[in-house]
């Protein structure tokens, strides 16, 4: 089944939709079946998954393993990956190098931030024919290096670089964390669609980090709304195995120390009832001349009486 494509998703300007991030297949499928066919692997995964502070130490062999999952959990969603620090700033060359890296383990286009400095890094690849999802607002990358996370507010860098990108050819941005009211301008003047996270609703589509929205993140901005309480859950469900395994039960409620016991008599008793009972053919051994014992004892004979092998129903062997 084909998947969407960028102009599919361009088109869709003016239109509201929905998009998420992912990390692996399993997430990827769920998000696929819920109907959303743009998903994102960002590399928001080093603080959701990989558990960095930053996204700086996120690698692009890190966002090609989990890209690639998100591919395999998917048939007909639109997967774009980020191209993370560092893979795209030193030239045209590496970026348009590491986003064709990505295009190989599955992806349907790219998304690397900044506005109108990375301008010419999009022309690039998209002069590669790789399509290229932007992003200006906060930039996560390197928000920690300079104005960090707050609101932007700054109404003519913001509209400077969202004219650059559109300019350089992305098919869509991403505005994070930017005044609602600027975003509205954005929107409005661009002939591409606005992916808002943290921007308002006036945005074209929407955007969420998927471990916000379900509730697994210990501290989400403040513009993420939960949809559901998973860390919870599982938390729960977890502790509730850990009780039955120290109760002495397994996953069916059997008690492990009664099924224990069961095993163990069985195994102490199979090898003496298979020796009775199998129909085997023995080796006869080589006979020897028979030398009787110098004295012989009525005590010993009874004690060698005693100890030889019995079967189970009384028998010797």
């Amino acid at each position: 089944m084909a998947r969407t494509r960028a102009s599919t998703i361009r088109a869709r300007k003016g239109r509201p939709f929905a998009t998420i991030t992912a990390y692996d297949a399993a997430f990827g499928r769920a998000a696929e079946n819920a109907g959303i066919d743009l998903i994102l692997v960002g590399d928001s995964l080093g603080n959701v998954v990989l558990g960095y502070a930053s996204t700086a130490s996120v690698t692009l062999e890190d966002m090609e393993r989990h890209g690639a999952a998100v591919v395999r959990g998917t048939n007909r969603a639109h997967v774009a990956i980020d191209l993370p620090f560092m893979s795209y700033e030193p030239s045209n060359e590496e970026a348009i190098r590491s986003a064709g890296r990505l295009i190989r383990v599955g992806a349907s286009s790219v998304k690397l931030e900044g506005g109108v400095e990375r301008a010419e890094r999009i022309a690039a690849i998209v002069g590669a024919n790789i399509p290229v999802i932007a992003h200006i607002g906060v930039t996560p990358q390197t928000a920690s290096l300079d104005e960090g996370f707050g609101r932007r507010t700054d109404r003519e860098r913001l509209l400077a670089d969202a004219d650059a990108v559109a300019a350089a050819g992305a098919f869509a941005v991403v505005l994070e964390n930017v005044d609602p009211a600027i975003a509205r301008v954005i929107t409005a003047r661009l002939a591409i669609p606005t992916i808002g996270i943290g921007s308002g609703a006036d945005c074209d589509a929407q955007i969420l980090v998927l471990y916000d929205l379900l509730g697994l993140t210990v501290d989400p901005p403040p513009f993420a709304k939960p949809y559901a309480d998973l860390g919870a859950l599982a938390t729960a469900a977890i502790r509730r195995y850990a009780d039955d395994v120290a109760a002495g039960r397994d996953q069916t409620g059997t008690p492990l120390t009664s099924r224990a016991r069961a095993n163990a008599t069985a195994a102490a008793t199979a090898p003496i009832a298979e020796v009775c009972a199998a129909d085997v053919s023995i080796e006869t051994p080589v006979k020897r001349p028979f030398t009787a014992p110098k004295t012989t004892s009525a005590a010993k004979v009874t004690i060698a009486d005693q100890i030889r092998p019995r079967c189970v129903d009384g028998s010797t062997m």
